[in-house]
């Protein structure tokens, strides 16, 4: 929340007045580091389509968002946007944004079907076996956009560990792994690096193709590109001896 924190790790990389026109943006579930009311709404002269999964748009409608613009899916709807499907499916989360709204809007993960490739967007999940059941479905996907940070023992259920994440890659069918939600917020206990190294552990153990472009560059699809360790440029030299140690 922008005024209780926590605070970002660094500056937001793209400024909203630079997007050009956007057919649509996809909102994995209602909490607040995934759907932001300010953004929404700087957003809102840009876009096209909201697409999200049911009762999220009732936080739209409240903030002034023309209610013709907004697409809600159940698990295992889909939705046309031009040459694009995108198919709401199942995540092991939760919801709300308050003491009394648990739970009263739906979560989900993303497939996004083009005519020539397949992305997932695995949204904010623990690692459960609906992963290998969207690979069965629509795999296998060019692209996995899977959850590796804000992870705990105690919250196995709704946030998996970076090997967890891997493993979901490998249970969707994916070729390429594209790290996400890590690095941003402060919302766990392990630094802000560690979701990359360990993920880098597991991919190279199971010979899963990584992609961690730093914040903000561009990924192509078709060549999504490869390792950086962009992250190791930014840590503190404590941090850094960390990494060296057996």
């Amino acid at each position: 929340m922008q005024w209780a924190g926590p605070k970002r790790f660094h500056p937001v990389p793209v400024d909203v007045d630079t997007l050009p026109a956007i057919k649509a943006v996809i909102i994995s579930h209602d909490h607040y580091d995934h759907l932001d009311k300010a953004t929404i709404l700087a957003l809102d002269t840009k876009v096209e389509r909201f697409v999200m999964p049911l009762k999220v748009g009732n936080h739209l409608r409240n903030w002034g968002i023309d209610g013709e613009k907004i697409i809600e899916l159940d698990w295992w709807q889909q939705a046309e946007i031009g040459s694009l499907t995108l198919v709401a499916t199942p995540a092991q989360h939760f919801s709300g944004r308050g003491l009394l709204d648990r739970d009263k809007t739906l979560w989900a993960s993303w497939v996004i079907a083009g005519q020539q490739s397949r992305l997932f967007f695995s949204g904010d999940s623990g690692y459960f076996s609906g992963f290998r059941e969207i690979g069965e479905r629509y795999g296998p996907f060019d692209l996995t956009m899977i959850e590796t940070g804000a992870y705990n023992a105690l919250w196995s259920e709704i946030h998996m560990t970076p090997e967890q994440s891997v493993q979901a890659h490998r249970d969707l069918g994916g070729k390429v792994m594209l790290p996400v939600h890590n690095s941003t917020f402060d919302l766990a206990l392990h630094d802000w690096h560690e979701p990359f190294e360990l993920a880098l552990v597991a991919a190279q153990r199971h010979g899963v193709p990584l992609v961690t472009p730093i914040m903000g560059a561009e990924v192509k699809v078709q060549n999504p590109g490869h390792i950086h360790a962009w992250w190791r440029e930014e840590m503190a030299p404590d941090e850094s001896l960390l990494l060296q140690q057996p």
